[in-house]
């Protein structure tokens, strides 16, 4: 299956050929573009673990293919729920297969269906973009962290004719937001600056930010959400300067299991992320790390939630039972 044929962006960033399934390594870019060939669930599983591919919905579309070449084995599944807690689309693509008779047609139709959400979200979302707005977003829901448009990046794309221009956070520590946000935005001859974290709140105060868009990887019941880490400080900014602050995720991100972000599980991944980048370490021997790799932005602070069923505005628990019914 080649997601240039269903509507992608010129992004693959999931390559499925029915015996194995293979990721753009997202660690290797912007300097590399390479792709892991996976055979089995438990290459699957690391590769998501390693972060070859991340995004939310990218790793249920992975976590379906990885059943697949395991022929539903219970280990497959054991392996890959293990594989990352926060993203609730990867339990949600799990809980799809185990309900399927037919494992592979299952698999493409949630990855299809990962497109297809994505150009609706889209084109809702691009109707919340003014003309020539400057856009921030941050962490990266583009193409690579989907089946091949992207979320809060579809919104971006499906407002490109609006002569719209980006600003990119770079995203600590995985720095997502430098090496794949502002790539994607490259390859799609979309205008993007690449601001450091802590630069968001001097460029709103300058009044050089119109709007904010982001992604999510689980949305609880009563809309607040979780998103990759700095994400909450990007909301409570925007809410001081009365920026419009947008978050865009497929339907299979919301868990209305789980009554509020308080509920939500936060991974917490290896300090060595936070000591050094690849070969570089620029932090002491003997100190202490914490690396949570999300947080929770509250749905008081967020304007709209974006999914291809319509837009939750303002995100309530009615009006999020309502959009999904």
């Amino acid at each position: 299956m080649d997601p240039a044929n269903h509507g992608a962006s010129a992004v693959q960033p999931i390559r499925w050929h029915g015996d194995s399934v293979e990721f753009l390594d997202q660690r290797l870019l912007p300097r590399e573009l390479s792709y892991v060939t996976c055979r089995n669930a438990d290459e699957v599983a690391r590769a998501i673990r390693d972060m070859v591919v991340r995004g939310a919905p990218a790793i249920g579309c992975a976590a379906a293919f990885g059943v697949v070449l395991d022929h539903g084995s219970p280990h497959s599944y054991e392996v890959l729920a293990a594989s990352r807690p926060t993203a609730v689309n990867l339990f949600w693509a799990l809980g799809r297969m185990r309900a399927a008779k037919d494992l592979r047609a299952e698999a493409e139709k949630i990855f299809a269906e990962d497109l297809a959400a994505n150009r609706r979200m889209g084109d809702l979302g691009a109707e919340l973009i003014p003309e020539r707005a400057r856009v921030m977003t941050h962490c990266n829901a583009g193409a690579l962290a989907t089946a091949g448009y992207g979320t809060a990046l579809g919104v971006i794309r499906s407002s490109k004719s609006k002569h719209i221009s980006v600003i990119a956070s770079e995203t600590r520590p995985y720095l997502q937001g430098a090496r794949l946000t502002a790539w994607e935005m490259v390859q799609e001859g979309i205008p993007v600056t690449l601001i450091t974290d802590n630069m968001a709140g001097h460029l709103m105060s300058r009044g050089e930010v119109d709007v904010v868009v982001v992604g999510a990887d689980r949305i609880a019941a009563n809309g607040d959400t979780a998103n990759k880490i700095g994400t909450y400080p990007l909301a409570v900014l925007a809410s001081r300067h009365g920026i419009p602050f947008y978050v865009a995720a497929p339907s299979s991100t919301f868990d209305l299991d789980i009554a509020s972000g308080r509920d939500i599980p936060i991974e917490e991944r290896p300090e060595a992320e936070v000591l050094g980048y690849r070969e570089t370490r620029w932090a002491p021997d003997g100190v202490k790390v914490r690396n949570p790799a999300f947080d929770v932005t509250p749905a008081g602070l967020i304007t709209a939630i974006v999914c291809e069923k319509g837009i939750a505005r303002p995100p309530t628990r009615e009006s999020i039972a309502a959009l999904l019914r």
